[in-house]
């Protein structure tokens, strides 16, 4: 563009220029200019009234001739776009032509200081909220549940609640997929079943949410103190059809405070809609009435200021990636509060979702299996860490046995004061730098494996280890 816009400005001077200087030096001659033309080498051709021609020579440089980009022809002052980089020589879009600091477009695809737009870049689009948005939107589901109030013998009056969920596993071919959502979502105290649980269930795709492309779904399993549960979907045309996907899993325990925060749910039951935000804060824990009405339940949740509305329970928060680091379970509602929501984390939903496909389905039983160590832990000492490589700031917690139940699997093995350094279980280890690590822990454990700790007993490090069996196992 460059190239063309500056010979298109030099060929209107040369025809506003030339006719008056020419008329002057030959104005005694009476031997004017009739017409003017370039030929096809870039030429300038005169023609004059007295029949003669003038060749006045090269004066639009063709692309080859003398306005070839990387010979002579160069753009701006010698050719070059910027300081020194020539477009395909030396300023290379992608390998040192840097936008910002060290944002190298197509190398890392960094705009800014090392910044990515957003963090996920599909074919140059730069804006990349909308597409992890998109990409999220094919996880999610809205849910409806139809329930029977009163006995099952005098059930008088059917009412129906909503919520979200998202795919967790899916087979598209056959149709078949897992779902996550919360337990409340598919649960009513006065449901006319004996568990509660709706037997009735729907759910939608996103951009299908019409009565003839409702897909039923049956209960797996789920957990009243977790607030999670499990949906079935087996051999649905709807979704093999569709572009629907399964989630991918973020670590939650990666997420920091100020990450982005896109929460995907059925809103006020209207359909499935997005709001953004950011974490507010990684880990935190929150005491409330269970889905019963009557049992008290603690979640680990994280916080976020992404608007939350009745509806998006069960549904996803996303992160910039498009990659799932929650499960919205639970706003604050109070004049005096804004925009304060949580999300159950996503290594907390996972694993208790992993469980309840272990332990429930294909089985009889329908509550997540937990194995207790019977142990009680307490944090020691607690400071925040500032990483100068990553800019980011991370809390680390000394975390130590308070108290040892007797009976218990860790009674004999370990002892109140031991400080818990790292623990490692099927060959995977975990540095326990939380307490939050240590009881999280417990949900991916299974009778037979082995847990393997590290602990400072008296200053020094002791490794000891302990069986999981069938009678370390409580139901929740």
């Amino acid at each position: 563009m460059k190239t063309k816009l500056r010979s298109m400005i030099c060929v209107i001077c040369l025809l506003f220029s030339l006719p008056l200087a020419l008329s002057s030096c030959r104005a005694n001659e009476a031997v004017g200019i009739i017409s003017a033309s370039i030929n096809e080498n870039g030429e300038l051709i005169l023609v004059y009234s007295d029949g003669t021609e003038q060749n006045v020579g090269h004066v639009v440089g063709k692309d080859g001739v003398d306005g070839k980009d990387g010979i002579d022809g160069k753009n701006g002052v010698d050719g070059k776009d910027g300081v020194d980089g020539k477009d395909g020589v030396d300023g290379k879009d992608g390998v040192d032509g840097k936008d910002g600091v060290d944002g190298k477009d197509g190398v890392d695809g960094k705009d800014g200081i090392d910044g990515k737009d957003g963090a996920l870049v599909i074919e140059g689009n730069g804006n990349t909220i909308p597409v992890a948005i998109a990409k999220g939107l094919r996880s999610a589901v809205s849910i409806v549940c139809g329930f029977r109030s009163g006995s099952q013998s005098t059930a008088t009056q059917d009412y129906a609640s909503a919520g979200s969920g998202v795919i967790y596993q899916m087979d598209k071919a056959a149709g078949d997929a897992f779902i996550i959502t919360n337990y409340h979502v598919v649960y009513s105290t006065n449901s006319s079943t004996e568990s509660g649980i709706s037997n009735d269930i729907r759910v939608y795709l996103y951009g299908s949410e019409m009565e003839e492309k409702a897909i039923p779904a049956t209960y797996v399993g789920g957990s009243l103190y977790y607030d999670i549960a499990v949906l079935r979907v087996e051999d649905s045309a709807i979704l093999a059809a569709s572009h629907a996907c399964a989630v991918e899993v973020a670590d939650s325990d990666q997420v920091s405070v100020g990450d982005n925060a896109i929460a995907i749910g059925n809103a006020q039951g209207l359909g499935i809609s997005s709001t953004s935000g950011v974490v507010s804060v990684d880990s935190e824990h929150i005491t409330m009435t269970g889905a019963d009405g009557k049992t008290e339940v603690s979640f680990r949740v994280m916080r976020m200021d992404a608007a939350i509305n009745s509806g998006n329970s069960g549904g996803g928060l996303y992160s910039d990636e498009g990659r799932l680091i929650g499960i919205v379970n639970a706003k604050r509602i109070d004049d005096s509060v804004e925009n304060i929501g949580y999300a159950i984390p996503s290594r907390v939903a996972v694993s208790i979702a992993e469980n309840i496909l272990d332990y429930c389905y294909g089985t009889d039983t329908e509550r997540v299996q937990r194995a207790l160590l019977g142990i009680t832990v307490s944090t020691s000492d607690s400071m925040a860490v500032y990483d100068s490589s990553t800019g980011l700031i991370t809390l680390e917690e000394t975390v130590s046995v308070y108290d040892v139940n007797a009976g218990s699997l860790a009674d004999g093995v370990l002892q109140a004061g031991d400080v818990l350094v790292r623990a490692t279980v099927g060959g995977h280890t975990t540095e326990i730098t939380r307490q939050y690590h240590i009881i999280d822990m417990m949900l991916d454990v299974r009778v037979g494996d082995v847990v393997t700790l590290h602990i400072l007993r008296g200053g020094e490090e002791q490794t000891v280890s302990i069986t999981i069996t069938e009678d370390c196992l409580t139901a929740y």
